[in-house]
């Protein structure tokens, strides 16, 4: 489903697979519609980048969900992962699926708004001035659990014991148009194989520390790695 062609929509939530598929790629929006359906921050859109044989990729909107006021910011994303539960308004997402390939490099197409940012939580480490999106690759020997209440967990996949290799993209700046990338793979373990592969895209990177902005959005398309 890199091709992200796949939706369906399962009680309040919208998943990036078909009904009845191999649930690879997940989303926060298991966590945000807890406040309802209007919540789901990552849909399909009829936008396809340019040249593509599909009719549909994925838009990852941030967002404050929220009931009668009461909520937190969510991070539009997509990964290859799984979204695990809730702690009260906190999440937990395991990254990693199997797999044991050794890649160069991930291709694909991305754009994305990058809004200042409005919405803040603790310990975040930048609280103002605009928002960063990234796209971000690894391979590891094993899945990684976040828990949003517990920064210890958070995944710093450059120091990460688990981590075979990686390649990230991140920015501060808007990208108004369809734009082509390869994201080259850093192999940190040379003579380890890797059992899992992680791939997320956000337009928000600190949503972990549930801050960004309500006005950054990132659509991404026809990802497939290279050898």
């Amino acid at each position: 489903d890199s091709d992200f062609e796949n939706w369906h929509k399962n009680g309040k939530v919208w998943y990036p697979y078909a009904s009845g598929g191999s649930a690879y790629w997940d989303t926060g929006n298991p966590g945000a519609t807890t406040l309802g359906d209007s919540w789901n921050i990552t849909l399909s859109s009829e936008d396809p980048r340019p040249g593509s044989t599909g009719k549909l990729c994925a838009r990852m909107q941030s967002a404050f969900p929220s009931m009668m006021g009461i909520g937190k910011f969510a991070a539009g994303n997509i990964y290859v992962g799984h979204f695990a539960g809730t702690k009260g308004t906190n999440g937990q997402v395991d990254f990693g699926k199997p797999f044991t390939g050794r890649p160069t490099a991930l291709h694909g197409w991305f754009k994305c708004n990058v809004g200042q940012i409005n919405k803040t939580g603790s310990g975040a480490p930048v609280t103002s001035g605009p928002d960063r999106y990234q796209i971000m690759i690894c391979l590891t020997t094993g899945v990684h659990r976040v828990d949003t209440s517990d920064s210890s967990t958070f995944f710093n996949f450059k120091s990460d014991s688990k981590v075979v290799a990686w390649g990230e993209i991140i920015g501060t700046e808007s990208v108004g148009e369809w734009t082509e990338f390869t994201l080259p793979l850093t192999y940190i373990k040379s003579d380890v194989c890797p059992t899992h592969i992680t791939i997320v895209a956000t337009a928000s990177s600190y949503g972990d520390y549930f801050t960004g902005s309500t006005d950054s959005w990132m659509c991404v398309d026809d990802f497939e790695l290279i050898y």
